[in-house]
């Protein structure tokens, strides 16, 4: 069981966690467990825990995989480095932590192909006098996963006035309680405003369902149809897939690293790094045709 004195500074410490970093109330929960759970170990609690407390810790950890292990490290570092910043503690133990580097699988990504594909089988239903208002309301939902990157659960919960005829930009508030601005095509406003005529102005949300808005699930259900549909393998279709197709594609083009952080809400540029996943080839084009030796070699030829 959890010691007084641990649960008091355990407590402090994710209070500052949530007011100064902002940090989501699953981050918050993952940390009390990763701290409570250690401080049950540790004979003496974490509050004086030494360097062979923590070679205890680790031999607990042996059996774990990488990433559980990498993240009860990371929880431990910071709760001793704020515990050394605030006095409570004259040095800092966390530094004997292992620090196992993150492995994350590359995100299944969509070709632009494939994207194509998924549009053109959205442009064929819409090709007749009066298009169904499921099929104006399945453009604006791909439209915006892919032209602006939005996670489903922001999608999904989108208020009707949220895209503006007259503003390429929305307001969204994300993980953590984070405000970013995420820029909205004009196609995507069209497909939007083509089916919000269908939407009671009564409603709150732009996507309703029942009493509430559209769900995750059906957003999920109705992707895979429409890969069905268009040819594409529906296992590799979903709307995640489509936010990893926005950010790849992006980069791609030329996108900012920064910029595109900024429009997917990610609170670390370590997380927006994993789409920088760039074949081999394009990146030796762009040696050959973008890096100033370049010019030098034309001139001499």
């Amino acid at each position: 069981m959890t010691g007084p004195a641990d649960r008091a500074l355990i407590d402090r410490f994710l209070e500052m966690m949530a007011a100064e970093t902002g940090a989501a109330a699953n981050t918050v929960a993952a940390y009390r467990s990763d701290l409570s759970l250690a401080s049950q170990v540790l004979d003496g609690g974490l509050a004086r825990a030494d360097a062979d407390a923590i070679a205890t810790l680790t031999h607990e950890w042996r059996d774990l995989s990488h990433a559980s292990v990498a993240r009860k490290s990371s929880a431990l570092r910071r709760f001793f480095a704020f515990l050394h910043e605030e006095g409570h503690r004259a040095d800092d133990p966390g530094t004997a932590l292992p620090r196992p580097g993150t492995r994350r699988a590359l995100p299944k990504v969509l070709s632009h192909a494939d994207v194509d594909r998924l549009f053109a089988a959205i442009a064929e239903r819409l090709a007749v006098a009066h298009p169904a208002a499921n099929d104006l309301r399945l453009s604006a939902l791909v439209e915006l996963l892919y032209g602006s990157g939005l996670r489903a659960s922001e999608l999904v919960a989108l208020p009707r006035g949220a895209v503006h005829p007259d503003r390429p930009f929305l307001i969204l508030r994300g993980k953590g309680g984070r405000e970013r601005m995420v820029p909205i095509s004009d196609r995507a406003r069209a497909a939007v405003a083509a089916w919000r005529a269908h939407v009671a102005t009564d409603r709150a949300w732009l996507f309703p369902s029942g009493k509430g808005h559209l769900t995750r699930i059906r957003l999920y259900q109705l992707l895979k149809a429409l890969a069905a549909e268009a040819g594409v393998p529906p296992d590799r279709v979903s709307p995640h897939i489509l936010r990893h197709a926005f950010a790849t594609h992006l980069l791609e083009g030329g996108a900012d690293l920064r910029a595109l952080q900024a429009m997917l809400g990610h609170a670390d540029i370590a997380t927006t790094e994993i789409y920088t996943h760039v074949d081999a080839a394009r990146l030796v084009e762009l040696v050959n045709t973008r890096h100033p030796l370049a010019d030098l070699a034309a001139r001499d030829a």
